[in-house]
């Protein structure tokens, strides 16, 4: 297995994982938005996005339970039903987009999304049951495309009333209704083979060791601590990504 990540990208590869792990956990996001520019580059999109795609489906399994009852379920079903049923349409893109402009997509799409949270922009308005469906629809057509759903949601979730445990239990629940549904288009594709099989079975102990340290660092460290640093690395990987 261990040639599957031959030289220093094993060392790279752990080291991005550790990190969503504990971006994950601490704040109920960052396993997509971290794991999906830096896997596309370092295998391109179509192994990349399946095994982040996996990971994404074990972490939610694990998180998803605690936070059921604390999330604003009537908000959060809908976007996630409406995201479930576009995934499969997004994930006929990577199943025939171009490998390297999907992968600068990525990373374009992330650099964005991270200036976006530096710069502190949220959406305020309020949030009819209409307007979920939207934000649900376009976080399906990511999801299944690059494997982020999480943008435009954590976008329009995070500028609500709620306090940051709520937040967070939103997150984790949104990004579980919809874990499912996104393995099964990349395997019905061809997607799913022993390469990417081997690279989650060897990554997947690093992320699932590391997501409830970044839960218990939700109850001890200031929030701007982490979050800078996390941003700061969000939008360095968005450039590597886009660039290379």
């Amino acid at each position: 297995m261990l040639a599957l990540l031959q030289g220093w990208q094993i060392y790279v590869a752990i080291a991005v994982t550790a990190l969503a792990g504990l971006m994950r956990g601490y704040s109920g996001f960052g396993t997509a938005v971290l794991l999906a520019p830096a896997y596309s580059v370092l295998w391109g999109p179509r192994i990349g996005v399946p095994v982040m795609l996996l990971m994404e489906l074990v972490v939610s399994l694990q998180l998803v339970p605690k936070a059921f009852g604390e999330a604003n379920r009537r908000v959060i079903l809908p976007i996630g039903g409406a995201a479930a049923l576009a995934t499969p349409l997004g994930a006929f893109i990577l199943i025939t987009a171009d490998q390297d402009v999907l992968r600068r997509f990525i990373g374009g799409f992330v650099l964005v999304f991270g200036l976006l949270l530096m710069s502190g922009w949220r959406y305020h308005g309020s949030r009819p049951l209409p307007l979920n469906i939207a934000v649900g629809t376009l976080a399906g057509l990511l999801k299944g495309a690059t494997g982020m759903s999480g943008p435009p949601v954590i976008l329009y979730l995070l500028a609500g009333p709620e306090a940051a445990r709520q937040h967070r239990a939103n997150l984790i629940l949104f990004f579980g209704t919809i874990a499912v549904i996104s393995v099964i288009p990349p395997a019905l594709g061809g997607l799913m083979g022993w390469a990417v099989l081997a690279k989650m079975l060897l990554l997947l102990p690093v992320l699932m060791l590391c997501v409830p340290l970044g839960a218990r660092l939700f109850h001890v460290l200031p929030e701007r601590w982490y979050k800078r640093a996390a941003l700061v690395f969000l939008v360095s990987t968005g450039v590597i990504a886009l660039l290379v």
